[in-house]
């Protein structure tokens, strides 16, 4: 921990994809038990990393005005459609197409993620600040057990972090100060955005995120507030 005062913090808001959730192995574990239902022959995993990396460049082209405003939901879709054309996966009805769409409202969290996630509750307020959407992120706490107080979304704004407007919706709904909300994130670059709203910055590593693929978040690159090994040290940390 830093030696800066944290002791006005009322309010932990949460990165959701990759921080609270392993969205990765989720992914792949839903693509292949779909294939094998199925009877397809695909390679999956090349898949599930495909569809992540269009995370980014899909939120860009909504952040240009190539597209109009979309939740990640829909973002996600239009990938997926082009990634089962990519891999020769044809022929699969439009429901089916949606159930594995909404294979990112079924992340399973880290494990540490419920237990640490419940002692913060105790003494501080506890949302999501994620681009997700409302209905996905809902959709993931009940079918893992994420038990938030407040979802707060880009959808609520119709701003993708890193936009400001996404970090200051939270205080702003609230009705705090920015200095009394703390963002944790394993992403370095989310926590910087936050920080030059006024938010507090919290950073959990999270090295497995991307599997053999990651490259980068192995550790704390700027001076944030609180760095912890995972949510239960970061709960010790602060004091629940």
């Amino acid at each position: 921990m830093s030696g800066k005062d944290i002791g006005s913090v009322k309010a932990l808001v949460f990165d959701v994809f990759g921080t609270v959730v392993d969205w990765r192995s989720s992914v792949i574990r839903e693509l292949e038990q779909f294939g094998r239902s199925k009877g397809i022959a695909a390679d999956w995993v090349a898949i599930a990393d495909g569809w992540r990396a269009g995370y980014l460049p899909s939120m860009d082209r909504v952040r240009k005005g190539e597209l109009p405003w979309s939740t990640i939901d829909e973002l996600h879709r239009i990938t997926l459609d082009a990634l089962l054309e990519r891999h020769g996966v044809t022929g699969l009805s439009e429901a089916e197409r949606d159930r594995l769409n909404r294979a990112w409202h079924r992340l399973a969290p880290w494990p540490d993620s419920v237990a640490g996630l419940t002692r913060l509750k105790r003494r501080y307020i506890i949302g999501t600040l994620s681009n997700g959407n409302v209905a996905l992120l809902l959709n993931m706490a009940k079918h893992s057990g994420l038990p938030w107080d407040m979802i707060f979304s880009a959808e609520l704004v119709r701003h993708y972090k890193p936009d400001p407007e996404t970090y200051r919706s939270v205080p702003e709904l609230l009705r705090i100060s920015p200095g009394e909300v703390m963002l944790v994130a394993a992403h370095n670059s989310d926590l910087v955005a936050a920080a030059r709203e006024g938010l507090r910055t919290g950073f959990v590593a999270r090295p497995a995120e991307y599997g053999p693929h990651q490259k980068h978040d192995f550790k704390a690159e700027h001076p944030f507030d609180v760095v912890a090994g995972d949510f239960l040290e970061l709960a010790e940390r602060l004091g629940a």
